[in-house]
This record gives structure tokens, sequence and C-alpha cells, in this order.
């Protein structure tokens, strides 16, 4: 007999629903990165008007590197651009996952349901660590084809050849590489994102500020106590981008990719605070699929 309700839950798949589920709530998952790709697209097409005089100025230039960096411009503006998007809207999201549901008094419902709160919690990190940033390099490639079209187009019309793009640029390899930078720093920002959730669950009210200020009060119980300011350096290297050990710049102060070859992804696993972090992330997933278990509506 106990092997029909377990078939029956394999059959309804609840983690499979459970990430459907936050998709179908929370829409600006996906509407947020598409609608400053949106802005993206309209500015650079205002910007485009003289973009085949600039064209012709840059690839006169001697210098390769600043031919590439100058045609890359807008396609790296627009990567870096929705990829700060995307970690907003993460974050938010995280501190609204557990705690909105406890506010519109919905978790009476959803705890009705044959789901646990492992398989709730989960899917809610799951969303964080892998859904959005698969919409995130979505939106960059889409973004970024529509550039490429918008730039062809005016550069034939004036008369130049828009196989100078991918001419002087590594467009396929940037695509690598950002495919590579977006696993570096979801990894990077797992505790992030977990603390978040952890937030989401226990605090009553004002979910955002509960989670800045016990670090807050670290940082300037240790300046104003012992006049040092370690904790404010932990913090500004754990939620910087962790470029000094994924990739290699011969030019730390000019950085540049070129080749595969810079990808130091075993540098980067050998790193104690990426494992240390992953650890701290579990250590705050647990605590709050706990917390989830024994907190009610607010």
């Amino acid at each position: 007999m106990s092997a029909q309700p377990e078939t029956a839950n394999k059959q309804i798949r609840p983690f499979y629903w459970s990430v459907r589920r936050e998709l179908w709530e929370n829409r600006s998952l996906y509407l947020a990165p598409l609608i400053v790709a949106g802005v993206i697209v309209i500015g650079f097409m205002f910007s485009a008007v003289g973009l085949a005089e600039r064209r012709q100025a840059v690839l006169l230039l001697n210098d390769p590197m600043k031919t590439r960096t100058a045609i890359e411009m807008p396609y790296s503006m627009a990567s870096m651009m929705i990829m700060f998007t995307a970690f907003i809207v993460a974050v938010f999201y995280c501190l609204d996952a557990l705690h909105g549901e406890r506010r519109e008094r919905s978790i009476l419902f959803w705890k009705s349901l044959p789901v646990s709160d492992f398989t709730t919690v989960l899917s809610k990190a799951v969303v964080a660590f892998v859904v959005i940033p698969v919409i995130t390099l979505a939106v960059v490639l889409f973004t970024d084809l529509l550039i490429f079209l918008i730039s062809s187009i005016v550069l034939l019309v004036h008369g130049v050849s828009p196989a100078t793009t991918l001419i002087h640029t590594h467009y396929f390899l940037n695509v690598v590489l950002f495919l590579y930078g977006i696993v570096v720093l979801t990894l990077w920002h797992v505790p992030t994102y977990a603390w978040m959730l952890l937030v989401s669950g226990w605090a009553r009210r004002a979910a955002f500020l509960w989670a800045l200020l016990p670090w807050l009060a670290i940082m300037f119980f240790e300046r104003i106590t012992f006049g040092t300011i370690y904790f404010y350096s932990f913090l500004k290297y754990r939620f910087g981008y962790p470029a000094s050990t994924a990739f290699d710049f011969p030019d730390p102060k000019h950085p540049c990719l070129d080749s595969l070859s810079q990808l130091t992804l075993g540098r980067y696993l050998t790193t104690p605070a990426v494992w240390l972090g992953l650890a701290v992330g579990i250590v705050f997933l647990a605590i709050a699929i706990r917390m989830r278990r024994y907190r009610g509506p607010m």
C-alpha cells in the first residue's frame, strides 16, 4: 500500500511543478531582464546614427586591441547591464520567496499539498541558482543578436561591410566566456542567495533590512571597537567578482580575454573560498528548510 502514494507522487513530479509555480508567480524573473534588454536595444538604435563613420574610424586604428574593444563595446555593456539586473532580481526574489507566502497566508494552502518543505525550498533555490542564470544567458544572446542585426543593416546602408564585426571580434568565443562567467559568478554567490532565503523564512517584516543589518552591525562594531576593517574587506571580497581566480589576465589593469586558455577553472575550483561558500550556503538552506517547517502565516 505504501508504494502507491510514492508512485503517485513521482507521477505528479512535485519538484518540477514547484519550479513551474515559481515562474508563474514571479514574472519579474524574466520580465525585468527583457525590459532592460528592450531599453538597451532602443538606446542602441538611437546611437546607431553615425555608426558607419565611427566604424570606419575604428578600422583605421593601428591597434587591433583598441579596434576590438570599440566594436565589442555595445555587446559588453549590454551583457553587464543584463547580468547586474539578473543579480538584483535574484536577490529580491530570494528575499520574498518564503516571506511572501507567509505574508499572504498562502503558506497554509501550499502546506496542505503533498509537497515537502525540502522540495519547496530547494525549488526556490534552483530558481536562483539555475533558472535565473539560464534566463540571463538567453536574454543576453538574444540582445546581442538584435544589436548585431541592427548594426549590420546600418552598416550595409552606408556601404560598410557588416563582416567587420565578426572579423575584428571574437563573438563565438565571447559566448563561451560569458557562459563560463555566469557559472563562476553563480557559484560564488550561492551563500548570498541562500542567506536571503534564510532571512526570507525567518523575518516577520522588513526582510531586506534584516538581511543587511547583521553584517553592517558587525562591520561597524569591529571598526569602532578595534579600529580595523577586516570584516569590511571580507564582504568586499565576497561580493566582488572572483575574476582574480577564475581568469588569467596578463595585464590586470586592462583585463581582456583572447583565448580559452585564460579560463582558469582548475585554479578557481581549488580556491578555498568557493567551497567554503558552498558549505555555508548549504547550511543556510538547511536552516531555511527547518524554519519553513515551523513558521506559519504572519
